[in-house]
């Protein structure tokens, strides 16, 4: 069995490559990378890192075209500032739509555009790490448990019944994830989660103030750097 995992360059998607390693083996692994226009590189050369770490094959893909209409705040062409802030801060002044750093659909795209690839290169599963903290309160949706569902049966039935979705951490917190990416070793000094797209993380976006969150809560350091 061979499986594809959407690698991002992020902790989420990296422990879920080591994942899928570890059940079937480096050689049966293919990771994809989605470049959608986003403000730096820097996430795609940190997948390209993990996966040359791991010696698995790396397919990269351009969908940027499909977001160029969206004024979201990760977008290159957008004029709309990366809120330094927690997501539950964020949350407060979105009248329960999802924050400003979620690109539209950006799940469902890169899970329809993986399926297509995953069957070309025979797998059966499509792994990605959605987790159970950025669908809270609907800031991303796309990553929430009654998607990954609707997505797994549109997936399976539209392959055939020969593919299927794994989201190993639909039900668990990123503080989760990193305890588990711990237990397997995985090279969290590779990875890259900040926002933007400077020398040293941020610190100060939501995805980094997650990321700093979940290595306390376990009582391990993150490796990579942060600015002052």
């Amino acid at each position: 069995m061979k499986a594809l995992v959407l690698v991002s360059g992020g902790i989420d998607s990296t422990t879920c490559l080591a994942l899928a390693i570890k059940e079937y083996g480096s050689e049966n692994v293919v990771g994809l990378s989605v470049f959608y226009g986003q403000r730096h590189d820097k996430e795609i050369m940190a997948a390209e890192a993990v996966c040359a770490y791991y010696d698995v094959e790396h397919i990269t893909l351009d969908l940027s075209k499909m977001f160029e209409y969206s004024d979201c705040s990760l977008l290159s062409h957008s004029d709309v500032e990366i809120p330094e802030e927690s997501y539950a801060e964020q949350l407060k002044k979105t009248d329960g739509k999802p924050v400003s750093t979620y690109v539209p659909f950006r799940n469902g795209l890169f899970l329809s555009s993986a399926a297509s690839i995953a069957l070309s290169k025979g797998c059966e599963k499509i792994y990605y790490g959605a987790h159970a903290d950025d669908a809270a309160g609907n800031a991303y949706p796309d990553c929430s448990e009654s998607f990954n569902n609707a997505m797994n049966t549109a997936i399976y039935e539209g392959s055939g019944k020969q593919l299927h979705i794994e989201a190993p951490f639909i039900d668990k917190n990123k503080a989760g994830v990193v305890k588990m990416g711990l237990e397997l070793g995985v090279p969290y000094h590779l990875t890259w989660s900040c926002y933007e797209g400077h020398d040293k993380a941020c610190g100060k976006c939501g995805t980094c103030i997650d990321r700093m969150k979940a290595f306390e809560e376990n009582g391990v350091k993150d490796p990579i750097a942060y600015e002052d």
